[in-house]
């Protein structure tokens, strides 16, 4: 989808960070684990001067950013036993996006972090190929992952923006009145579309219980993050250390 913005056979995407990394390396700073300390920080950022900076190296491949929206903080499920803390991870086959930031993290706690094209995975956990896979709750709910996994950890370990992007072409083709529409309107859904997300997030979760899921609501997220740190200490450099900072330093 994100090729077809640059051909210009498709005028608009919303899309999950995790392949954008080939496209705008810099992109794939906001999939370090816990950078955010929750959505209040992600909003500030992504909708800041830091946010606006990253969706403008946009251009530069025919594509035009308008604005980030919101898959939610991933999760982790499971299906045959429960996740509390990091030790809970080893061996386990985890599907993972092709993402290297999020392969290098599980392979820190140890899991088999396998990438895999989101189409397949559902009939992977169903055959048991798979252990586990990371996602935001309404990911986890619209996709029924309830029928093939039986547990779910609040980790939030990764904040999962989903960047509303337009093809450059298209955007070239409209006047500036209406470009300006087009920017203003992307900004101010996002801040509707992310209340809709957490009111479903609620309301999902409550769902998913009630369809026999197990909700670890308090996973020790402290040792996960500890856990983790060598992956962002390692990526940290790679997308620039005062960028890192940037975001970490955000009030």
């Amino acid at each position: 989808m994100v090729e077809g913005l640059q051909l210009g056979t498709i005028h608009l995407t919303v899309t999950s960070t995790g392949p954008l990394g080939g496209f705008v390396p810099e992109m794939n700073v906001v999939d370090l684990p816990f950078l955010f300390r929750d959505g209040e920080h992600a909003y500030k950022v992504l909708d800041g001067e830091i946010g606006r900076g990253l969706l403008n190296k946009f251009d530069a491949v025919g594509i035009k950013g308008l604005a980030f929206w919101e898959n939610g903080f991933r999760h982790i499920t499971t299906a045959k036993k429960p996740v509390r803390e990091p030790a809970d991870m080893k061996g386990l086959k985890i599907r993972v996006m092709e993402n290297k930031v999020h392969q290098a993290a599980f392979r820190q706690l140890g899991s088999d972090a396998t990438p895999m094209a989101w189409g397949e995975v559902f009939t992977s956990l169903q055959q048991g190929l798979l252990d586990a896979q990371e996602n935001p709750i309404p990911i986890i709910y619209t996709f029924k992952l309830n029928e093939v996994q039986k547990y779910v950890a609040l980790t939030g370990h990764v904040y999962s923006p989903a960047p509303l992007l337009m093809s450059k072409k298209s955007w070239d083709r409209m006047p500036p009145d209406i470009q300006k529409i087009m920017f203003d309107t992307a900004l101010e859904v996002a801040r509707y579309q992310r209340g809709l997300i957490r009111e479903q997030e609620q309301k999902q979760i409550g769902e998913l219980k009630a369809k026999g899921m197990t909700v670890v609501e308090n996973p020790d997220r402290a040792a996960f993050r500890e856990a983790m740190k060598p992956v962002f200490e390692q990526f940290q450099g790679q997308f620039g250390k005062d960028l890192v900072q940037r975001i970490v330093n955000t009030k």
